[in-house]
């Protein structure tokens, strides 16, 4: 592959931020053992955060630009590659709710629209989206 190449990826941190949250509500569930509901909120969450980080260690790499197009990471771990001409827009949604900011990257072709956020991609959204502008071919 000639030109230029780039890929976005989960933060290390993150991964093992998931990781010691779901290991923190298992211990959490076997001390609250005690009260069932209480010990099954936990485990859920503790099974929860374990498959997130379990994802985010099969694929961490969820966003890949070149001069071909794009390849991302749709369900679970299955990659999708998106020639530059299928690509119909490419937007940063900014939101606020609760006191709280956050930004999604927005990827639409004519077939389905991709999302990602700045924790999946390892940067901000709107440096994404601006590399991604510069890749794509006029």
């Amino acid at each position: 592959m000639t030109g230029t190449f780039r890929q976005w990826r989960v933060r290390r941190e993150f991964i093992l931020l998931k990781g010691a949250a779901a290991a923190a509500f298992a211990v959490i569930a076997f001390a609250v053992s005690g009260d069932p509901r209480g010990m099954l909120l936990c485990a859920a969450a503790a099974v929860l955060l374990a498959g997130f980080a379990l994802r985010d260690v099969v694929a961490p790499v969820r966003l890949t630009a070149d001069e071909g197009g794009l390849t991302m990471v749709t369900g679970l771990a299955r990659r999708e590659r998106v020639p530059w001409p299928r690509v119909a827009h490419i937007r940063v949604a900014r939101n606020a709710r609760y006191g709280l900011r956050w930004e999604l990257l927005e990827i639409e072709t004519a077939e389905s629209l991709h999302i990602f956020s700045s924790h999946e991609l390892g940067v901000s959204c709107v440096q994404v989206a601006e590399e991604l502008f510069r890749l794509r071919p006029a």
